[in-house]
């Protein structure tokens, strides 16, 4: 198992041991610090519930590339339930997203419905994964 980095090595270790994980299956890429979203101008994030009219692997891979080259979305899953993607989106403000909603998203082929829910406040984002089942016997 490799020994990745945890918050209380000097910075120096940190970063050596980070260039060690990146070769290893564990890690996928090395993140930098998440940016204040506000600080930068990014004040309102949106979760977007996005259905597609027909479902394919086709239309799954064509809409899944469509979502991937959007600036906007940081993130976009595929999932069960009502909608066929969950989008989170960030953008500047809500004519940022209204544009974006309106001239980018819905002329996607085969987006049939969205729902957007406003976020708040964020009360915990990008916290470490739970790995406390690796240490257990198996």
């Amino acid at each position: 198992m490799v020994d990745c980095p945890t918050s209380t090595l000097p910075m120096k270790s940190t970063f050596r041991r980070r260039r060690a994980c990146a070769g290893s299956r564990h890690l996928k890429r090395i993140r930098s610090s998440p940016l204040n979203r506000p600080a930068v101008g990014l004040s309102l994030t949106v979760f977007v519930e996005v259905k597609v009219s027909r479902h394919s692997r086709e239309t799954s891979d064509r809409i899944e590339q469509a979502l991937s080259g959007l600036r906007e979305v940081v993130s976009c899953h595929l999932v069960s339930g009502a909608a066929d993607f969950l989008l989170q989106v960030a953008v500047t403000d809500l004519a940022a997203y209204e544009r974006f909603l309106l001239d980018r998203l819905l002329t996607l082929p085969s987006v049939m419905d969205v729902r957007s829910n406003f976020a708040i406040r964020t009360i915990k984002a990008r916290s470490p994964l739970p790995l406390d089942h690796l240490a257990e016997p198996r």
